[in-house]
């Protein structure tokens, strides 16, 4: 049985070795523009409650699905450009992109939006591209890809309007919206050229400010590569009754959807009073690396995975 996994793992060598360099370059570029390496705790008294992630309970707390809550904490406290290599852990998430645990980058601007979060994104990728192969148009999966900045930009609303022919923010159905982004919409974007969906419904958005110009949308931004989402960024909600009676929200839905506990971070809400304008973004690494080694399974970057451990 182990000679099956001495295999396994010899064929990772290469892969996880990029890996290095990948994490590596990561840090270069936020340390290049003066970001300042946090950690955050991953056993946690709470989370931020969302019907869509399913946190692990360990003990009377949880493992972290996200160091989001703290890291903003930490720019309420008064520090501004921040950014987190971390550990993450979600039950239920397990198949050929996904992993229970699995490793997360964060980072955040003070005094900037969502535009300047694409922004960053684009810029990190054209770093690493460089860096890794000297170019940036990337071999993935049969298919080149060009990660030239400005890459395609679409609001979901013109998304759906061109390829489903209905508009989610006017239509409240996440059954539907969910079935045809996946199905329908996603399939639609060009297949050598990264694309970013924004300006999502303001219901699907929960830390998320909305557009001041049109509220009936939340300034949030997906990223995709060949199908496959690569990082989740928005203009962070300073209003601390909004951000609350959000959470409020959420936690209802969850005690009557799935009949589990809730835990409301209070500690974090408190601090939301003294958020600053400010942007974030997540970027899931095992995803990262995927792409820059040209694989499209989770277990071919990780050494150990939920079906392997």
């Amino acid at each position: 049985m182990y000679s099956d996994e001495r295999q396994r793992l010899g064929r990772l060598e290469d892969n996880l070795k990029s890996r290095m360099q990948i994490l590596g370059l990561i840090r270069s570029f936020f340390n290049e523009q003066g970001f300042l390496e946090v950690e955050t705790p991953v056993f946690v008294p709470s989370v931020a409650p969302e019907r869509y992630i399913k946190p692990v309970e360990c003990q009377n707390g949880y493992l972290s699905t996200s160091p989001e809550l703290y890291m903003k904490r930490m720019l309420a406290s008064g520090y501004t450009n921040i950014y987190q290599i971390s550990r993450c852990f979600r039950d239920g998430e397990k198949g050929r992109h996904h992993n229970p645990e699995f490793s997360m980058l964060e980072w955040y601007r003070v005094g900037a939006d969502y535009l300047q979060m694409i922004n960053d994104t684009e810029n990190l990728f054209y770093h690493i591209s460089m860096k890794l192969f000297g170019k940036i148009q990337i071999r993935y999966l049969g298919q080149d890809i060009d990660l030239t900045p400005p890459w395609e930009r679409l609001t979901v609303r013109d998304a759906f309007l061109n390829t489903v022919g209905w508009d989610p923010v006017n239509t409240d159905d996440e059954k539907r919206f969910d079935e045809d982004l996946v199905l329908k919409v996603i399939p639609s974007f060009q297949s050598h050229r990264p694309t970013v969906l924004l300006d999502y419904p303001a219901k699907m958005a929960s830390l998320a400010r909305l557009k001041k110009t049109n509220p009936e949308v939340a300034e949030r931004a997906e990223f995709f590569i060949s199908g496959l989402e690569m990082a989740n960024a928005y203009s962070e909600l300073t209003n601390p009754l909004e951000q609350s009676a959000r959470f409020a929200e959420e936690k209802k839905l969850i005690e009557a959807e799935q009949n589990r506990r809730v835990v409301t971070p209070e500690i974090f809400l408190e601090a939301v009073k003294y958020l600053p304008v400010c942007t974030g973004n997540a970027l899931g690494i095992d995803r990262l690396v995927m792409f820059f080694c040209n694989t499209d399974q989770i277990q071919d970057v990780m050494p150990f995975t939920a079906d392997t451990a």
